[in-house]
């Protein structure tokens, strides 16, 4: 992987993360927050989307599309542990 991949990975990642935020608790995570949570949610769109049978396509825009349903998935699935405890 070459060093715009990882550039572009990082972007997506803090990209879809912030949306999320904004989305799920109105506001960001900050910088590594959102990466983290872009990733972590492009992974979980990764896997889940395809088993439903959706796919959004390639490109930068897919990218952040896929990673920011995933995010809120992730954040909506916190919230739910959180508020349990």
């Amino acid at each position: 992987m070459g060093i715009e991949s990882i550039l572009v990975f990082l972007i997506v990642g803090a990209v879809a993360g912030w949306l999320a935020g904004q989305i799920v608790k109105g506001h960001g995570f900050g910088l590594v927050g959102n990466i983290v949570v872009g990733i972590v949610g492009a992974f979980i769109a990764g896997w889940l989307l395809p088993q439903v049978g959706l796919n959004i396509g390639g490109g930068f825009v897919a990218a952040i599309i896929n990673a920011l349903i995933g995010a809120v998935i992730l954040l909506f699935l916190i919230g739910l542990f959180k508020r349990a405890t």
